[in-house]
């Protein structure tokens, strides 16, 4: 199912999940929690807890110098190339499929990424008179329809259910619409759900955007911490279709990354949310063009703060043990609140998307009684003509804390949902 429809700028705060959520909590008295200090628990952002490597401060320190002085927009020719030398090792790319200084734009984590992106993008030469399209999944990351908005798009959400694998299926989007789009998002692992798609829905996306020629921004930025198998990259898939590409090899001039913009950050990676450390790997015209945009109206990634992103792409042992403590999360979940609902263990990603029936009721409940502040679903995703979202039936919890801590609040969380006290839990 889509939805469409045009998001008010001046009423950005009203669809802000972090906004509704603190709207509707701030007049419930929050209940003891099981932690000592009965301090609340707060499972409803996606922040890990745990720190960064010692060395990022050292290579800060180092690097003190860097501080005095305004930042190239672009990045540092040390950071870019760490960041060209990952891809190529993470995703087995060819030497050189990656130009450090053509493919990548390094910006401060995601966020300010995808919305320089979107203005850059939404901003540029129409397709016609109408306003442009932006594709969306629903639910999905909030900055998503935050940046169309303030581009004055038009948004158009497709729904990612269990019934579509928890992705959005884009090859149902009418011609007339793709016709319209300037841009596009696919998040995998998805936000909030955690799932990762498949090689042939990232195929058909990138065909789909070359046929009707808009830009896909693919969000990668949870796809180091994975259950079982690390997800692929559209960066893979587009070598593929250029191996397998007539046109490719007929014409010099062909890019590879073409209507391609790949995303990614060391928040989640890392655990360093506050570094504010990412790049833009892909399509070198809006690789420059969203450049330009950055020089204008943005601020590049500090000097100093390049090189702990250096250090930091440089390095896998952080990675594998954040990801080992993830897993011991979710392995947890599963033991402690299988009893009382189904837990599908996500395949990437940090976050439970649990059904419980009715979130923002299971939400006010979890605050009273225990004082676990979680996310409705229905505050990440946008309703229908009826008033209906393809979230209303569950929470997103963030499982950013270590086991132990994560142990006690699964215990609470089950012991409440076992109460069924008229909240429409599974009903």
């Amino acid at each position: 199912m889509i939805t469409r429809q045009f998001v008010d700028r001046q009423k950005l705060q009203e669809f802000h999940p972090f906004t509704r959520l603190r709207t509707l909590l701030e007049d419930i008295p929050a209940g003891r929690s099981c932690l000592e200090d009965g301090q609340v628990i707060n499972l409803s952002i996606g922040e890990p807890q745990t720190q960064p490597p010692a060395f990022v401060a050292e290579e800060i320190e180092k690097a003190a110098k860097g501080w005095s002085k305004y930042p190239l927009s672009k990045g540092t020719p040390d950071y870019l190339a760490a960041c060209a030398h990952w891809l190529g090792q993470r995703y087995k790319l060819p030497e050189n499929f990656i130009n450090p200084t053509k493919h990548i734009l390094a910006v401060p984590g995601t966020r300010e990424g995808l919305f320089m992106t979107a203005l850059t993008v939404l901003s540029s030469p129409k397709k016609n008179s109408e306003a442009p399209v932006f594709l969306t999944p629903n639910p999905c990351y909030h900055v998503y329809t935050g940046a169309a908005a303030a581009a004055a798009a038009e948004v158009v959400t497709v729904n990612a259910t269990k019934e579509s694998g928890y992705l959005p299926d884009y090859t149902t989007v009418p011609e007339e619409i793709l016709e319209r789009t300037e841009l596009c998002v696919l998040c995998s692992p998805s936000n909030p759900e955690g799932a990762v798609a498949e090689p042939q829905r990232i195929k058909d996306l990138i065909s789909l955007a070359r046929k009707h020629d808009f830009v896909v921004v693919f969000d990668e930025c949870y796809a180091e911490i994975y259950t079982d198998t690390a997800p692929q990259s559209a960066l893979e898939i587009a070598r593929e279709m250029e191996a397998e590409s007539d046109a490719a090899k007929n014409n010099a001039q062909h890019d590879p990354l073409a209507n391609i913009l790949v995303f990614h950050s060391l928040s989640k990676r890392s655990s360093a949310a506050g570094l504010r450390c990412g790049f833009i790997a892909g399509d070198e015209k809006w690789i420059s063009m969203i450049n330009t945009t950055c020089q204008v109206g943005g601020a590049g990634v500090p000097i100093p703060v390049q090189a702990a992103g250096t250090r930091l792409w440089q390095d896998e042992e952080h990675v594998n043990i954040n990801r080992a403590l993830y897993q011991q999360n979710f392995n947890l979940a599963q033991k402690i609140l299988s009893p009382s609902l189904s837990v599908e263990i996500p395949a990437g990603g940090f976050c439970l998307w649990l059904n419980v029936g009715n979130g923002i009721e299971v939400t006010k409940k979890l605050w009273k009684d225990a004082g676990i502040r979680v996310m409705p679903g229905a505050f990440m995703s946008h309703a229908n003509d009826d008033g209906v979202t393809p979230g209303d039936r569950y929470i997103r919890l963030a499982l950013v804390y270590d086991p132990s801590f994560m142990k006690k609040a699964f215990i609470s969380i089950r012991n409440i949902l076992d109460e069924k006290q008229d909240v429409g839990i599974n009903g």
